[in-house]
């Protein structure tokens, strides 16, 4: 009976300080994880690609992989301790000090790799744009006839409001054989409106027609809605000034311009205040003498 109870009590113990001892290796785990997970590479691109000697694309692979599963563990990890949802049209406070070094090791082992290019084009602009910059002049020079890579170089330097820059970008891109055609009008628009909103809106529609991407459909959808929403306020400015001007004073409430609005074409709820393009109310600011998104709007500030 003593001897039962004691093979016993040695099984609780043992299982006790097994699962002790899991814990601890999962918390220690996880600790070297993040400590080594933004340590920059040991060894360049060129440098890899003469150790990977004929296996440069099964590398490139690799790599590949570890730059989504970086960006995913950062996002995981964001999501972790924040509350509410990740932008994904600006991803620089996920601090991806390593990514433009991840993706350019992909690059120079397999030059021809085009989403690593595209995937750049998409989310360093935002952290590092001059990375964006030269990961997509890199897959130019060693990709001269692929379109597309203008196109995302050109959408860079417009969206740095370098216009000049975005127009040589496109025409260059419009040399190649079998390249939309809009490629060189949107050269001539950049010369001509720059930043201008129907630029703006033409750009995105274009990038969405040529990338099969969801995130970047995504991205495009809700810049596309911004825009909207950029108009629909300065329609509202337009409302508030006139009634400023014909009463002397601002509104106290949405229902005092709300026919008004309406007429111009702004959708309006129940109280009478007018909507944003993701259904969301607008609010009043300065007194009642401005326009501005509500805080639970998912539209981006900038």
């Amino acid at each position: 009976m003593k001897r039962n109870f004691f093979l016993v009590l040695v099984i609780v113990v043992g299982l006790l300080a097994a699962a002790l001892l899991t814990h601890w290796n999962e918390q220690h785990s996880r600790d070297l994880k993040v400590q080594f997970a933004d340590e920059q590479l040991y060894l360049n691109g060129p440098a890899m690609k003469r150790l990977t000697l004929a296996f440069n694309g099964v590398a490139a692979d690799w790599y590949w992989i570890r730059s989504l599963q970086y960006v995913g563990r950062k996002m995981v990890a964001y999501e972790d301790t924040h509350t509410g949802n990740l932008d994904l049209n600006s991803l620089s406070y996920l601090d991806l000090r390593v990514l433009p070094s991840l993706l350019r090791m992909t690059t120079t082992l397999d030059p021809q790799f085009f989403e690593p290019y595209y995937y750049g084009a998409l989310i360093l602009p935002t952290l590092n744009p001059d990375e964006a910059i030269s990961l997509l002049n890199q897959g130019i020079a060693a990709n001269p006839r692929e379109w597309r890579l203008y196109q995302h170089l050109g959408y860079i330097y417009w969206q740095r409001g370098d216009y000049n820059k975005a127009s040589d970008v496109y025409a260059a891109g419009a040399k190649i054989p079998g390249v939309p055609p809009w490629m060189m009008a949107m050269s001539a628009r950049m010369k001509a409106e720059g930043g201008a909103s129907q630029s703006a809106r033409e750009m995105y529609t274009h990038l969405a027609e040529s990338s099969e991407d969801p995130t970047v459909r995504q991205m495009v959808k809700t810049q596309l809605m911004r825009l909207d929403s950029l108009a629909e306020r300065e329609k509202i400015r337009r409302g508030l000034l006139d009634y400023t001007h014909s009463r002397g004073h601002c509104v106290t409430a949405w229902r005092e311009i709300s026919a008004p609005l309406f007429a111009a074409g702004l959708r309006i709820d129940a109280s009478g205040a007018p909507l944003d393009p993701t259904n969301v109310p607008y609010r009043l600011i300065k007194n009642g003498c401005d326009v501005d998104l509500d805080e639970q709007s998912a539209l981006p500030r900038r």
